[in-house]
């Protein structure tokens, strides 16, 4: 476990001392997130009548969209990371069927060309044969 670390961050124009586990960027990242909303709402016309009270529910609300609306997005995001996920692996097995297939068609294909190289082997030897004979009875005619 990490060890706690406190910072002084400026919130709203204010000092204040945050501590965490969190590295003093991230504490000082957190302060400027806030800052960044509060500036958000003092553009706002309103914002200035509003008690303390309602500004801090007002912040709330915000603070805990973003965090709703992130969340989505992270859920969105892993489930489309799982849907690629489950694409890649249904394609990897698409692949290896297809080698299989490749593999079986190229073992087929050989033993395809060693008996077509067989019976050419043999037609020849048989033609070779059928003129010998057709040469021995033609000198067995004239005989």
């Amino acid at each position: 476990m990490s060890s706690k670390t406190s910072a002084q961050v400026i919130i709203g124009g204010r000092v204040y001392t945050l501590s965490g586990y969190e590295e003093e960027a991230y504490l000082q990242k957190v302060a400027s997130y806030l800052n960044g909303k509060l500036e958000e709402f003092k553009e706002m016309p309103d914002y200035t009548k509003l008690s303390g009270d309602m500004k801090s529910v007002l912040l709330e609300l915000n603070i805990a969209d973003d965090y709703f609306k992130a969340k989505a997005q992270v859920e969105r995001l892993e489930r489309e990371l799982q849907q690629k996920e489950d694409e890649s692996s249904d394609l990897k097995n698409e692949l290896v069927s297809r080698q299989i297939e490749q593999e079986r068609n190229t073992k087929a294909y050989e033993e395809l060309e060693a008996e077509n190289r067989r019976l050419l082997l043999e037609k020849t030897k048989l033609e070779a044969a059928l003129e010998q004979n057709a040469a021995t009875e033609n000198k067995e005619e004239k005989e």
